[in-house]
């Protein structure tokens, strides 16, 4: 069994105790990735059930395929219809009808899939080139970002999408080091002008290869947009699940689970988010930053205010 195969997505057992999964519902697993999340899915709902599942990844949703095929040949009869869109989610809403789904979950961010594949350029910890495109097929290359945009927009990008402080300095020193071509390249460049200061933990890359990230695959624009979407396409009863891994992500979450809730949209059920236990994050150090929130959609009254 590969390492693949094996893949646990994170926060598994607590997603889908939120869900609330209903033999014969209809769901959506708004990014497949390796479909660990969408397989516990798939067994919970039956064959009068209907999974529904996005991802912009091609490499990601062929082996999804690959792995559901395999979980269809297990239970037979009792697979649910299932309908994959190799998109962006925040095409959802005009793929889903309107008030058709009993739950959607969203783990946002990267899939160790995109991380562990050296030529996918989306870590230093192997080197690689400058892509990390979810979607190659769309969009700039993090190298066309890196070598063409200007100093001022590059740091401003740094800033805003990896909460960088020395943004203006790690700009500085990209532009004056063009062309940058690869991962360990780039992240050469930012340790040089922005050296780990002693309260750091993580490398200094880091923060600046996350807005790059961020910003090639309009990741936020993308959450809002199915976070918009996601009352419209929900029945009455049913759940938002949501998993973020850092705070820009999970900042947009509990922002529409709190608005949803003043405007008596939704029943808010997760008061603080949820957190991976010890267990889960010692088999899966990825796991430290995912943070889980939940809502219900409620149903709609005449005249109705916000829930007491």
């Amino acid at each position: 069994m590969t390492e693949r195969e094996r893949h646990v997505p994170v926060l598994l057992q607590e997603a889908i105790r939120y869900l609330n999964l209903l033999r014969g519902g209809t769901y959506v697993d708004a990014t497949l990735g390796l479909a660990g999340h969408s397989s516990a899915i798939a067994r919970a709902i039956g064959p009068e059930g209907k999974l529904i599942a996005f991802d912009r990844d091609p490499e990601a949703m062929a082996l999804a395929k690959a792995r559901l095929n395999a979980l269809r040949e297990e239970l037979g009869a009792e697979m649910p219809e299932v309908v994959l869109h190799d998109t962006e989610f925040s095409g959802a809403a005009e793929l889903i009808e309107p008030a058709s789904l009993d739950g959607l979950l969203a783990d946002f961010g990267v899939s160790s899939l995109q991380f562990d594949e050296a030529h996918r350029g989306f870590s230093f910890q192997a080197d690689g080139p400058l892509e990390m495109r979810m979607n190659p097929r769309r969009g700039h290359s993090a190298a066309q970002v890196v070598n063409q945009m200007d100093e001022k927009e590059l740091a401003n990008l740094i800033y805003e999408f990896g909460e960088e402080r020395r943004s203006r300095r790690i700009a500085r020193a990209i532009v004056r080091a063009r062309p940058v071509t690869t991962t360990a390249e780039l992240a050469g460049i930012v340790r040089a002008a922005a050296p780990p200061m002693k309260s750091d933990r993580i490398h200094p890359a880091t923060r600046t290869f996350q807005a790059l990230r961020i910003y090639v695959n309009d990741e936020l624009g993308e959450i809002e947009s199915l976070l918009e979407a996601a009352p419209r396409l929900l029945k009455p009863g049913g759940r938002l699940v949501v998993i973020s891994f850092h705070s820009l992500e999970d900042r947009r979450a509990k922002d529409a689970i709190r608005a949803g809730a003043q405007q008596g949209i939704y029943e808010a059920l997760t008061r603080k988010p949820v957190i991976a236990e010890e267990e889960e994050t010692d088999r899966n150090p990825r796991a430290r930053s995912a943070k889980l929130r939940a809502a219900e959609k409620l149903a709609a009254k005449p005249g109705q205010g916000k829930r007491r």
